[in-house]
């Protein structure tokens, strides 16, 4: 008998971390980034927000200077429309679309690179230059993101950060 109470112990407490884990587009408690969004944002109605060369990002005291999603799946940031001229591109999917995956249920670990071009998964992607300010704190090299759709900016995704819950606009490279 103490052989079956010691084997259910030992399975408890090596069971332990799976229940400790988060969902997707849940809170992870007690922690700084961990939260995956459960979607992309959705497309802005109407002309958008006007760019602004120096806007505070910060909607609430704690929260980064930089586009980022609130828990309740809020996109701050992401609201100047289709006409932002710091996402307009000449030639969008110039090369190609990315297969990858999208949303929560596709985390990615960043490989190597830097903003101007970073890789997963033999996937390479390339931040856009307005958003260069907004991915100094990344870890190319180990950083968890995910990648969205951006319904806004034709030719651009959204790569978010699990680590910082911040996000910027990457261009898929191949």
């Amino acid at each position: 008998m103490k052989k079956y109470i010691g084997l259910l112990v030992a399975l408890l407490i090596l069971s332990a971390p799976a229940v400790a884990q988060t969902k997707g587009g849940e809170p992870a408690k007690g922690k700084v980034g961990g939260y995956i969004p459960s979607h992309g944002p959705a497309p802005v109605r109407g002309a958008g927000r006007a760019p602004e060369e120096h806007r505070n990002y910060s909607d609430k005291p704690g929260h980064p200077n930089a586009p980022h999603v609130d828990r309740g799946n809020k996109w701050i940031g992401h609201d100047t429309g289709r006409n932002d001229p710091h996402y307009r591109l000449d030639h969008p999917w110039e090369h190609g679309h990315f297969t990858g995956g999208f949303g929560l249920h596709h985390v990615f670990r960043l490989e190597g690179g830097n903003r101007e071009r970073f890789w997963f998964g033999g996937f390479y992607f390339g931040v856009a230059p307005y958003d260069y300010g907004f991915c100094d704190d990344w870890l190319w090299g180990s950083d968890q993101i995910v990648i969205y759709e951006d319904p806004d900016h034709i030719g651009w995704y959204l790569a978010y950060n699990v680590r910082l819950g911040i996000y910027v606009h990457v261009m898929f490279l191949g």
